[in-house]
């Protein structure tokens, strides 16, 4: 194995000219409006109902924002609005299902590219987990607001529980181990996957009803919270300064993480180089209004020093004595991370589908089912992963080492854009990245700067994480790559 084989690129043309060779897999129902209200259901959900509150007040890990929240989220979106320009325009010149895999695979070389869907695993499946967490607190939120009680060992994490005596006794036991796990998580998974098993289509339409409901409930928040709004609760603008604004915008930044999800149904658009980017920047565009908005209502609502609770705006109405509206709150942040789950759920399996087509991956994951036309056995598979895994995590363990996966992959689809530049200027874009090379160089340094405010907790997962991740390159991607079996071919024609 030397260097030069690991970074191997896999042309443009020969990606653009296998998917012609294997047409129709997928079915191609979804236009710019479905990309949209597709981005929207991913964007907003677990980051604006439930981590918001860590952001404003901060917590044993890092300072909080207060109400330069606004700010957070500002400077937040910006660095993803980088991101977002340049994840456009490689949409546009690489249309196939993959996302930022299979951009970097055309760029920056094969081992690369697994480091990107491997990380990818940690933005899709790994932050799956942490909204299947928080929507369980929520719906048993709801439940309690309706005068009933979810078991506690039946509703919590394992680390919680295991910190908790009052769980632990209540908890029934199987041969002396007792039995605790987070039930509403597991159910809400294997529902969700039920659905994406059965067709993108009825996806599609499942998440735009979601999505209306959601910010109705969004809206009648600002609406009705806004004649509750106290000027005083702003001051301090900025208590912890600085290091609180960074410390708040890398924690939101899990709020905005859903817009480049949209790029994985590339195979499944009507017209893929002109719909992407309208999804992808228009999307981004709502759900950073609609999250200033909303930071700016809380934060006057709510002490800042108050909001770190995982139900902040259900917290709000009530401090407000809006009981009614706390209640309709608390449905609409369910079906907002219902939805999140949703696209999130429908994203993994296509990555996972495109590294079994390279031979990254075996070829089980790229088997599309004969009636449904959906990759069955990734989305199964990627069910049963978060299932376990929410069944027994915590919401902030499970955030923060999605966000540095994620930040990781945004980075290298940014430098991604300044390689393709340089080595095919004159390849025909349908859309182009605007002010290159300041817009992805800008990107890169935005990436680095939120990645720059995530605990060294997040750091030493993510480094055992990628290690796993180049482990099973090592022993089953490199030595079954199509690209490299098609290179030894080429070697051996002329050797």
């Amino acid at each position: 194995m030397t260097i030069r084989s690991l970074f191997r690129i896999k042309s443009i043309e020969s990606i653009l000219a296998r998917h012609r060779e294997e047409p129709g897999e997928l079915r191609r129902t979804l236009g710019p409006i479905d990309l949209i209200l597709l981005g929207v259901g991913a964007i907003v959900g677990a980051g604006i109902f439930a981590l918001v509150g860590t952001a404003a007040a901060g917590d044993a890990l890092r300072p909080g924002a207060g109400p330069a929240l606004v700010v957070s989220f500002l400077l937040t979106g910006l660095a993803c609005a980088l991101t977002a320009l340049c994840y456009a325009e490689l949409a546009s010149v690489v249309p196939i299902s993959g996302s930022a895999y299979t951009y970097a695979y055309a760029t920056l070389g094969e081992v690369i590219a697994w480091i990107i869907g491997w990380d990818l695993i940690l933005e899709y499946a790994v932050g799956n987990i942490a909204v299947a967490v928080s929507w369980s607190g929520y719906f048993c939120e709801l439940l309690h607001g309706w005068g009933l009680d979810f078991p506690r060992y039946l509703a919590t994490d394992l680390r919680t529980a295991l910190n908790t005596p009052e769980i632990l006794a209540q908890a029934p036991r199987v041969w002396g181990v007792p039995i605790i796990f987070n039930l509403p998580a597991v159910a809400i998974v294997t529902l969700l996957t039920s659905v994406l098993l059965v067709g993108i289509r009825e996806s599609a339409w499942f998440n735009a009803v979601m999505v209306a409901i959601k910010l109705a409930v969004l809206g009648l928040f600002v609406v009705a919270g806004a004649f509750y709004v106290r000027p005083e609760n702003w001051q301090p603008f900025a208590p912890n300064g600085w290091a609180g604004i960074q410390a708040g915008a890398a924690v939101v930044f899990f709020a905005f993480i859903g817009f480049d999800a949209i790029s994985t149904t590339a195979e499944e658009c009507r017209r893929p180089n002109r719909d992407l980017p309208i999804g992808i920047l228009g999307s981004l565009g709502v759900c950073t209004l609609i999250y200033v908005v909303v930071a700016v209502v809380l934060t006057g609502m709510v002490p800042w020093n108050q909001l770190n609770t995982a139900e902040p705006l259900s917290v709000a109405m009530r401090v407000a004595k809006l009981d009614w509206a706390a209640g309709i709150v608390a449905f609409g942040s369910v079906v907002a991370h219902t939805a999140v789950l949703l696209v999130f759920q429908l994203g993994q399996p296509r990555i996972l589908m495109s590294m079994s087509r390279d031979g990254l991956l075996p070829p089980l994951f790229s088997r599309v089912h004969s009636r449904f036309r959906t990759p069955f056995f990734a989305t199964l598979l990627t069910g049963v992963f978060v299932a376990v895994g929410s069944a027994l995590a915590s919401l902030e363990e499970m955030a923060d080492l999605c966000n540095i996966g994620t930040l990781s992959a945004f980075l290298l689809v940014c430098i991604g854009i300044l390689v393709l530049r340089v080595r095919e200027p004159e390849r025909p874009r349908a859309f182009r990245t605007p002010w290159v090379p300041v817009v992805p160089v800008l990107g890169v340094i935005a990436c680095l700067w939120l990645l720059a405010g995530l605990p060294s907790l997040a750091w030493v997962r993510f480094a055992v994480w990628l290690a796993a991740g180049l482990i099973c390159y090592v022993l089953y991607g490199r030595r079954h790559s199509r690209l490299a079996a098609a290179s030894c071919d080429r070697e051996a024609e002329h050797g």
